[in-house]
Order: structure tokens, then C-alpha cells, then sequence
């Protein structure tokens, strides 16, 4: 027998997409590192860093004039563990018997480095999506693309909190969520998680027992109240 056809062999062709990836591919020109399009899905570019700006003014230009959301991912392996040696781990039986490794290139178009930029883009006009990523460098560093889109001022915010990715141009770069004084960036693979040193993770909570002269006060309470409501015992 031969080779089994993936899924996206045996989807219909995704004409629509197919131009798009044309259109864009000769628009982008050096600028695109490499591509990959989901039938019917999605269709994602990943364009040189250093253009990330042009490239993004390249796809609004062509009509991906709504901004979806602009973030980051961390293609790192969390530390072995992942700080589970708690008395609270003991015993818990993982899904994986042996970790499993994760290329740089992990994610649709690929990537060389650890972290990555990534953008999503829409036209209405067409009734498609391209999601735009590229690979960032060890300065973390690209430029702002809020005068672009002002909706990614937020978002730009939040990536430079979380990831610790610096957006050049960009006057407002202040904390979100975390108090000035917070040290580290909480969604990279890195950042330890302090939490699991006191409790289970993704946590269990703490049920404590109701004392019986309370507990039946309590279905007192809750009997009478049915009862008001004309309910029958």
C-alpha cells in the first residue's frame, strides 16, 4: 500500500487561499521566509523580523485591514518538572512517559528561534484570515506597528510584559497586569512557577467538612425556605 494522504490531501482545494498565498508571496518578496496554508483554515506567512513593519503594511495594503490580536510563543521546553517535586505531586502519574522534545521549528511555516512573534489579520472583504509571525532574535527586539494599527498598542503591551519582547517605537510600554516592582516575564517556558511550591497544580481545593450542628441548622434553613416558596416537604 502506499502513503496515506494527510488531511490536507484530502480536503478540496482552497481556491480563495491559493491566490491569496500568490498575491502575497509576489508582494512580499524577500520579505517571506516561508508559508504554509491550512485548506479551508488559515493560511500562515513568516516574514524576516527586521521587515516586520513592511510586511505588515504589505497585508493591509492588500485588504487584511482588521487587526485580529498580535502575541508571542515561547517554542522553549519547560524545565523538567516543571517545578512538580511537591509533597502534593507525589504519586501523580504523567501522560507521557518520556518528555517530548520540541524542535525550534515547531508551528505552522516553521521558525529557527526560541521565541516568536505572531499576528492575525483580516478582510472582510474577502472573508479570510492570514496569520503573520516571524522569528525574533536574542535582543528580542521589533519595531512597533501601532501607528499601522492602533488596536495592537494593547496588545504590544501585554507581549513586551509577558515575553519581554521590546517594541521599538513604541512610547507607552508600561506594565498590564503585574505591579512595577515584578521581576520576570511570566509566560515564557523559564519563569518558575511558585505556586506548585504550595499547592497542587492546576490545583486542588481545599473542601473542609461542615460541622453537624451546622449542617443541620443548614437543611433547616434550606427546608423552610422551600417551603415559603410553596413547595410541599
Amino acid at each position: 500500500m502506499g502513503d496515506q494522504p494527510t488531511p490536507e490531501e484530502t480536503l478540496p482545494a482552497d481556491e480563495d487561499r491559493e491566490n491569496l498565498l500568490t498575491e502575497l508571496s509576489e508582494s512580499l518578496g524577500e520579505i517571506l521566509v516561508d508559508s504554509y496554508l491550512r485548506p479551508h483554515e488559515d493560511l500562515w506567512l513568516r516574514v524576516r523580523v527586521d521587515n516586520w513593519h513592511d510586511a505588515v503594511r504589505t497585508a493591509k495594503d492588500a485588504g487584511f485591514a482588521y487587526f485580529g490580536f498580535l502575541s508571542a510563543i515561547d517554542w522553549n521546553i519547560a524545565p523538567e518538572g516543571r517545578y512538580e517535586n511537591t509533597e502534593f505531586d507525589a504519586g501523580l502519574i504523567e501522560e507521557d512517559e518520556e518528555p517530548v522534545e520540541l524542535d525550534a521549528s515547531t508551528g505552522y511555516a516553521g521558525g529557527d528561534t526560541r521565541f516568536q512573534l505572531l499576528m492575525q489579520l483580516h478582510s472582510l472583504d474577502r472573508q479570510l484570515g492570514v496569520i503573520l509571525k516571524a522569528d525574533l532574535g536574542e535582543d528580542l527586539t521589533v519595531d512597533t506597528i501601532r501607528d499601522l494599527f492602533p488596536g495592537a498598542d494593547w496588545h504590544e503591551r501585554e507581549t513586551h510584559e509577558m515575553f519581554g519582547i521590546v517594541f521599538q517605537g513604541h512610547p507607552t510600554l508600561q506594565p498590564l497586569y503585574l505591579p512595577t516592582e515584578f521581576e520576570g516575564h511570566p509566560l515564557r517556558k523559564d519563569f518558575p512557577l511558585l505556586a506548585r511550591q504550595v499547592k497542587p497544580w492546576p490545583g486542588v481545593v481545599d473542601i473542609e467538612e461542615i460541622p453537624e450542628h451546622l449542617e443541620a441548622q443548614l437543611e433547616a434553613e434550606v427546608m423552610a425556605a422551600f417551603e415559603a416558596e410553596g413547595g410541599e416537604a
